[in-house]
C-alpha cells in the first residue's frame, strides 16, 4: 500500500540536497565554532556565511539573526526576552487566541508573572482585524506577538497593516513566521517587525534548528546562561550541520516558491474538485482571500475526528486534526473554537490535509479519492 503524506503542516520530509549538505559538513566539520584555530575558524566560516544569507532572505542584518533550537524556543525568546527587558515601561501584552502553543502558553506562564495578557478574539475565516489591535493598545503595552500564517488553517494576518499602527507605539512588534517563510516573500522592515520566528523543519530542513531575528535595537533577556554564542544573546556550542542543513533548506525554497506556490494551489483545487465530483458534502474552514497555498482545512459533517483519522491512516493516509490526541479522546482544537464557538459541529469534524515535497497530483487524487470513500462509508 502506498502511504501518503499529507501533513507538511506539521513537519516536512528533508529535502535530498540538505542531507547531502548535512552529511558532507558532518564528516568534515567538526571544530568548535569558538575556537579561533583552523578547525574552528573553518566551522564559523558556515555559521557567518548561513547567517548573512538568512538575513538577507527577510531583509535583515547578520547581526539581528540569533540561532536558536527551533521556532518554539524563537518564539518563547521573543516573549520572555521582551517582557522581562521591557518590564519598566510596561506590563501589557496582546495576542491573539489563535496563536501556537509556543506563544499561547507562554503568554500564559507570564500572567502568573504578573503581566496582563490580552488575547485577541478572531473572526469566522481565523483573521484579527488591525482595527482590533489598535483599541487594544494603552500605554502599558511592551509587546504585541502575532503570528503570520495559522498553522491549522492556513489563514494569514494583516502583518503589514499592525506594524504600521506599531511605529509610532512603544510596544514591540513580534511575529511566528514558522509557517510562512519558504513559501511567502517576507522584508521585516516592510512588515515593521521587531521580532520574527522561523524554524527549519516546515522548508524541508533539519528539525532542532531555527533563527529568531531581532531588530538591532530590541533589548532581550538571555533565556540560556552559558558562553558568548550569538553576541552573548543565546549561549550553547552552535550546532554547525543543522545551520548548513538549514541555509541549503532555504536556498531551495527561494529557487522554488513561486513554483511550489502555484502548484500547491492546484493541489488544493483538485482535492475539492475531486470531493465535489463524489458529492461529498464538506466546507472549507479558513480564508479564501488570505491562505497559505499548502493547507486546507475541510469539515466534513456527520463525521468525528477520530475516526476520521483512524480511517484515513488506514488508508495510507497521513493527515491530521490541529487537535491534541489525549488517552483516546480529541480535544477540541483552539484555534476552531476561536473561530466558530463552543458546540460549533465543525470544532469535532474537520481534518487538515497539507501539501509539500514529493507530493504529486496522482497521489492528491487518490487521496481525495479515498476520503470521498471513508466520508460515505461513515456517514
Amino acid at each position: 500500500m502506498e502511504h501518503i503524506y499529507l501533513d507538511h503542516a506539521a513537519t516536512s520530509p528533508m529535502h535530498p540536497r540538505v542531507i547531502e549538505k548535512m552529511m558532507e559538513v558532518m564528516g568534515q566539520e567538526f571544530g568548535n565554532p569558538s575556537s579561533i584555530h583552523h578547525f574552528g575558524r573553518s566551522a564559523r566560516h558556515i555559521i557567518d556565511e548561513a547567517r548573512a544569507e538568512m538575513a538577507k532572505s527577510i531583509g535583515a542584518s547578520p547581526n539581528e539573526i540569533i540561532f536558536t533550537s527551533g521556532g518554539t524556543e524563537a518564539d518563547n525568546h521573543a516573549i520572555f526576552g521582551a517582557a522581562d527587558a521591557y518590564r519598566d515601561k510596561g506590563n501589557h501584552i496582546i495576542t491573539t487566541e489563535v496563536e501556537h502553543h509556543a506563544v499561547l502558553h507562554a503568554c500564559q506562564q507570564l500572567e502568573k508573572q504578573g503581566f496582563t495578557v490580552t488575547y485577541l478574539p478572531v473572526d469566522e475565516t481565523g483573521r484579527v482585524s488591525a482595527e482590533a489591535v489598535k483599541n487594544a493598545l494603552t500605554d502599558e503595552t511592551i509587546l504585541v506577538t502575532i503570528m503570520y500564517a495559522n498553522n491549522e488553517i492556513g489563514t494569514i494576518q494583516p502583518i503589514k497593516e499592525i506594524g504600521e499602527l506599531l511605529a509610532d507605539h512603544q510596544a514591540l512588534f513580534h511575529t511566528d513566521a514558522v509557517q510562512a517563510y519558504g513559501l511567502q516573500k517576507i522584508d521585516v522592515k516592510e512588515l515593521q517587525v521587531d521580532l520574527l520566528s522561523v524554524t527549519a523543519h516546515k522548508l524541508n530542513g533539519p528539525k532542532g534548528i531555527g533563527f529568531l531575528y531581532a531588530h538591532k535595537n530590541v533589548m532581550l533577556s538571555s533565556r540560556l546562561f552559558g558562553g558568548e554564542q550569538e553576541r552573548k544573546r543565546r549561549a550553547g556550542t552552535e550546532n554547525v550541520p543543522a545551520i548548513a542543513g538549514f541555509l541549503e533548506a532555504i536556498r531551495v525554497a527561494q529557487e522554488e516558491r513561486e513554483a511550489k506556490t502555484e502548484q500547491y494551489k492546484s493541489y488544493q483545487q483538485l482535492f475539492v474538485q475531486k470531493l465535489n465530483e463524489n458529492e461529498v458534502n464538506f466546507t472549507r474552514n479558513g480564508s479564501l482571500d488570505y491562505s497559505m497555498p499548502h493547507v486546507l482545512n475541510l469539515s466534513f459533517p456527520g463525521t468525528n475526528v477520530e475516526q476520521m483519522l483512524v480511517n484515513l491512516d488506514l488508508a495510507g493516509i497521513a493527515a491530521s486534526s490541529g487537535s491534541a490526541c489525549t488517552a483516546g479522546s480529541i480535544e477540541p482544537s483552539h484555534v476552531l473554537l476561536a473561530m466558530f464557538g463552543k458546540g460549533d459541529d465543525r470544532l469535532q469534524n474537520s481534518i487538515r490535509f497539507s501539501f509539500g515535497l514529493f507530493n504529486t497530483a496522482e497521489q492528491v487524487e487518490k487521496a481525495a479519492l479515498e476520503t470521498s470513500k471513508i466520508i460515505k462509508r461513515l456517514t
